[in-house]
């Protein structure tokens, strides 16, 4: 679909008391791309998949960057609001709780969703982070009490650097975020291993709600 602002894809529960997946794909992604991990590590749950609104050498994206690495943190405020309008959208439309959304992202993904978490919190229960970086640096901590996040990097990632994520933990756990760490021991590609990762956190998550 194509409308609210996001062509993406939205696949009923069939498990209501699973949560609803936010899927956020990496660089070049769609939105059908992480539909399988979506059901594995949360059989039954909605999932809600939209497609970066951003092209990089014609790859979609889901906000601009100056350089490997380097955020255009401009572009990353306005398409984090964007993408937060349609989650809000999308639970009126869809007919679920905002209450029960885990975002689970990778890659770039990822790093629009720490976004959200830094900025817009109330919006997501919680969420999974495969190879993220420091999106940005808040001026205070914000106030994340409420959240818990799985963050799973790559020991040997040459995109991402342990420090980012170690630094990811430390800006949300300053606003009292309940942050776990997988340790992926290769690089930027996902393992079978942060897959059975996330599984087990989304089931730790769904025991204490």
């Amino acid at each position: 679909m194509s409308d609210l602002g996001f062509i993406h894809r939205f696949v009923p529960a069939s498990d209501a008391d699973q949560p609803i997946l936010l899927l956020l794909h990496g660089t070049g992604g769609n939105e059908d791309d992480l539909l399988d991990v979506g059901g594995t590590i949360a059989p039954g749950a909605a999932l809600l998949s939209p497609r970066g609104r951003v092209l990089e050498r014609g790859m979609p994206r889901f906000f601009r960057r100056l350089a490997e690495g380097v955020f255009d943190l401009k572009d990353l405020k306005l398409q984090t609001a964007l993408l937060a309008k349609f989650v809000t959208e999308a639970s009126l439309k869809y007919g679920f709780s905002p209450g029960k959304v885990i975002a689970v992202g990778y890659s770039n993904g990822a790093n629009i969703a720490g976004s959200v978490m830094l900025t817009d919190p109330q919006l997501l229960a919680g969420a999974v982070l495969f190879r993220p970086m420091v999106p940005f640096i808040p001026d205070s901590p914000p106030n994340l009490g409420s959240l818990a996040a799985l963050l799973s990097a790559g020991r040997r990632d040459p995109i991402v650097a342990p420090e980012q994520t170690l630094k990811l933990a430390e800006i949300f756990e300053s606003g009292g975020a309940e942050i776990s760490i997988h340790w992926h021991e290769g690089g930027h590609e996902l393992g079978n291993d942060d897959i059975a990762a996330a599984r087990k956190w989304i089931e730790r998550w769904r025991l204490t709600k």
